[in-house]
């Protein structure tokens, strides 16, 4: 059997956030290898990610971000968000800081109105409604096809403004809502986005 060291055991945890116990386990039971023990942590950690969706992600940190058209020229754009885990021990992993990072920027870029469906106002989603509506028989649709129609348009709207939603601005092929997922999974804890905000910069 591998030597497993402490040093071995901190930069394994380092690299996932998981728990002392876990870590030491992986360690010993791949011989040591870390990617492999890696690999193991992560799987596990997407088998808890379930079980971790009523558990409170009490600690995290708040991330900021400042748009520059011009490196020369004061900020055009501020983006503030808050990203949640559960322990402080995870909030001050490199991976987390930078999946707040990340955030910030994608906000910046495709400026949601909402973190998750549930923020959006019945109001706002009748009123979207109506206007599809509207819109649908504008443009001559047949009219046993217009709720289908508006159900499709209004679901857009929910894609383009929900933040969770979103395509990810730096791969597409994932929402945000996947990309936090894959951060609960390797970092072994619930990751939440709490609120953010998003304003422009008046230059005096």
């Amino acid at each position: 059997m591998a030597d497993i060291t402490a040093a071995d055991i901190r930069k394994l945890r380092e690299l996932t956030g998981a728990g002392m116990s876990d870590v030491k386990k992986a360690l010993v039971d791949h011989d040591g290898d870390v990617e492999k023990a890696k690999a193991w942590l992560r799987e596990k950690g997407k088998a808890q990610v379930a079980k971790r969706a009523t558990r409170s992600a009490a600690n995290g940190l708040v991330e900021s971000y400042l748009h520059r058209t011009d490196p020369q020229l004061p900020p055009t754009l501020g983006v503030m968000v808050e990203l949640r885990c559960e322990t402080d021990f995870v909030a001050k992993t490199e991976d987390f800081k930078q999946l707040a990072r990340d955030l910030a920027q994608h906000i910046a870029a495709a400026d949601p109105l909402f973190v998750s469906p549930e923020q959006i106002p019945n109001e706002v989603l009748e009123a979207e409604r109506k206007i599809y509506e509207a819109a649908a028989r504008e443009e001559g649709k047949p009219e046993q096809a217009i709720a289908k129609i508006v159900d499709g348009r209004v679901n857009g709207y929910v894609k383009a403004t929900v933040l969770l939603d979103q395509a990810w601005v730096k791969d597409s092929k994932i929402t945000i809502r996947a990309l936090l997922d894959q951060a609960a999974a390797s970092l072994g804890e619930k990751i939440e986005v709490g609120r953010f905000a998003r304003f422009n910069i008046r230059q005096a």
